[in-house]
């Protein structure tokens, strides 16, 4: 049951990870071709997300328990409401780093949740420590850059 729960909680981030993939990808694509700093980062995070969905992939699969695929409907809402954000704001720097900002304010949040869930075994509180950590960075950074402007 305790292999089952963390199962759960690890699915449900290798599901975010997916979702910050395809969401950076969305966001590559509402960029100007003058937008190339951001399109690096962008590529960075997306190469984050796959090896974080990675180290999850191995501890679910320790567990026994079968890997998740595909993403939460949350995010698909999040990227189409970052269409439509995008769309009406002529595909400027500020509204594509304030929708990323904001998927990566959902991870951050579940993250935490499954941080506070207490059913995580010492070692996969390490893995997910260091996620955070650096999506908490990410975070930082963007936000950052999206003030500057």
């Amino acid at each position: 049951m305790i292999a089952e729960k963390q199962g759960e909680i690890l699915n449900d981030l290798i599901k975010i990870n997916n979702d910050r993939m395809e969401g950076y990808l969305k966001a590559i694509e509402q960029l100007n071709g003058e937008d190339i700093d951001l399109k690096n980062i962008f590529q960075l995070r997306i190469e984050q997300s796959q090896t974080f969905h990675n180290d999850l992939v191995s501890e679910v699969a320790l567990l026994g328990e079968e890997v998740a695929t595909g993403t939460l409907v949350i995010g698909k809402i999040y990227r189409a409401w970052m269409d439509v954000k995008v769309l009406f704001s002529g595909n400027d720097r500020k509204a594509v780093l304030d929708s990323c900002l904001k998927g990566e304010g959902a991870a951050l949040a579940a993250y935490n949740s499954a941080l506070e869930s207490g059913n995580l075994s010492w070692g996969t509180r390490e893995i997910l420590n260091s996620h955070r950590a650096d999506i908490q960075k990410s975070y930082d950074e963007l936000e950052a850059m999206r003030d500057l402007i």
